[in-house]
């Protein structure tokens, strides 16, 4: 079912029908020698049959670059109020560096989802491109990519990296890595793993990370019964709701496997709370290896996240946009750090 254009046509609306990406378009209509001709000629002819014009006042502001690029924090609860997930935290470092590097000053704000953020950034060209981390529901944030990109708007986000994505996506292999828990589990002599995560269309990371965990069980012959798969968002307290439902239901399992280690360290305080020993009884491992993986009791097996490349990553990916070069493509592997909780 094709996708319902609005009144004004947008960049957005042209690479649909063209079947490139928003940038491949934005380079194709500045006459850009890294598009092909033949993608350039096709995306000049649908701008023409669609009445398309180029905002040439912003493309004169993006032309007058900043040396400045924002990075945006959206809003995610943690037991500590901070309201930003560690894990972004920890990316922080590795985007400043990659950011001083390249000579950029960087902006840094800390955003609410519900607020005009897209347009007070859009409108006000405070900075030449923006980074984007965190986002809750995908399916509201989807809505306000759209408006980015249809606004022409340069920018990266972290998250899942798919064919369908709306602008430049920069992620690390959730459905690998969803793999890898599996296989280290399986290879312990669990058979029956419990997801906790909402593996949904709102929450497509924890999705393909659960998709990761169900092949690496059907590879064995095993079945994914859909009872234990429980819905936690990235909190600590989602992980002891969620085990908390599984007991009462119940459900018998030998392992769990988070969708992120805030998820598994509420997990394990509940597991603990109802007397299961870990690993002996049910094993537990995490995602994202952040600082208190470790400080657990039995610290949190789990699977690591390139910090350095995904920062890395995310600046040269904003960069080839701003310098109207082909933007890097691909994913970034997890690592699987293997601690107590699943070990012994």
């Amino acid at each position: 079912m094709g996708r319902k254009r609005s009144t004004k046509p947008t960049s957005f609306d042209i690479a649909y029908l063209a079947g490139v990406s928003q940038p491949t378009v934005s380079r194709a209509l500045r006459g850009s020698k890294s598009v092909s001709l033949a993608t350039r000629q096709r995306v000049e002819e649908i701008a023409r049959q669609l009445n398309y014009s180029v905002d040439k006042n912003a493309s004169s502001l993006r032309s007058q670059r900043s040396n400045t690029i924002a990075l945006l924090f959206f809003e995610d609860p943690t037991p500590d109020g901070a309201n930003i997930n560690p894990f972004f935290l920890a990316m922080l470092g590795s985007i400043t560096r990659a950011s001083a590097n390249r000579g950029l000053d960087l902006l840094i704000s800390f955003q609410k989802m519900e607020d005009d953020w897209h347009v007070r950034y859009q409108d006000s060209h405070r900075a030449d491109g923006l980074i984007l981390l965190g986002y809750g529901d995908y399916t509201l944030y989807e809505k306000r990519l759209s408006q980015l990109v249809g606004s022409d708007t340069l920018f990266v986000r972290w998250g899942s990296v798919r064919d369908d994505n709306i602008g430049v996506t920069v992620g690390s292999d959730n459905f690998g890595a969803g793999r890898q828990a599996g296989e280290h589990l399986l290879s312990l002599g669990r058979r029956r793993i419990a997801f906790l995560g909402q593996a949904d269309e709102h929450y497509p990371e924890f999705a393909e990370r659960y998709r990761g965990l169900c092949a690496a069980l059907e590879k064995q012959g095993l079945q994914t019964p859909p009872e234990l798969q429980a819905d936690a968002l990235s909190s600590e307290e989602d992980g002891r709701r969620a085990i908390t439902r599984l007991l009462e239901q119940g459900q018998q399992f030998d392992a769990v496997f988070a969708a992120s280690d805030l998820i598994a360290i509420g997990a394990l305080q509940a597991l603990s709370d109802a007397g299961k020993r870990v690993p002996e009884e049910i094993a537990v491992m995490g995602f994202d290896n952040i600082p208190a993986a470790s400080q657990t009791s039995p610290p949190l097996t789990t699977l690591m996240q390139d910090l350095k490349t995904g920062g890395e990553l995310l600046v040269e990916s904003l960069i080839a946009q701003i310098e109207d070069r082909p933007v890097p493509q691909g994913t970034i592997p997890a690592k699987l750090v293997i601690r107590k909780s699943t070990s012994g």
